[in-house]
């Protein structure tokens, strides 16, 4: 997969109102700016916190008080899984930018809700965070609870 760059909107209108231009976000940047519904979540299915499994491993995403949309379509309260694996999810800073696309962070742009992963065996660590239609988590980011299984 390939990282997609993006410029963020407020980024853009800092710059301009830096520059002395006059900028307005757009009514979408605000939308795509603003916090989940209050009842959303994000959620694995399965394997169950705690499962024994062989590889490879179907791994099931939920998504509950929200939609999804593919990568690159921008859509009020919508978003796509991106399935974190042995690692922690961004904080801070890293929140303004794409996620990763690596071993360790697989994208569903295309807006599946299920994937087939091959784990070496031991313990392993599964989130899921959704991303914008840049892959970008939104100010508010969302994320599963982070669950271990152990690949036998």
């Amino acid at each position: 997969m390939r990282k997609i760059g993006t410029i963020r909107s407020a980024t853009l209108a800092a710059a301009l109102m830096l520059a002395g231009v006059g900028f307005t976000l757009p009514a979408q940047a605000e939308e795509t700016a603003s916090p989940w519904p209050a009842d959303a979540e994000a959620y694995i299915i399965s394997p169950a916190d705690g499962a024994t499994v062989k590889s490879p491993v179907t791994v099931l995403f939920g998504l509950k008080g929200m939609g999804v949309a593919p990568a690159g379509v921008e859509k009020p309260k919508t978003g796509h899984h991106h399935l974190l694996i042995d690692v922690d999810a961004p904080t801070g800073e890293a929140l303004n930018d794409p996620l990763p696309a690596d071993d360790h962070h697989i994208h569903f742009g295309g807006g599946q809700t299920q994937t087939t992963v091959d784990l070496k065996p031991g313990k392993h660590t599964l989130q899921l965070i959704m991303g914008d239609a840049s892959h970008v988590p939104h100010a508010k980011p969302l994320v599963s609870k982070k669950i271990t299984i152990t690949v036998e």
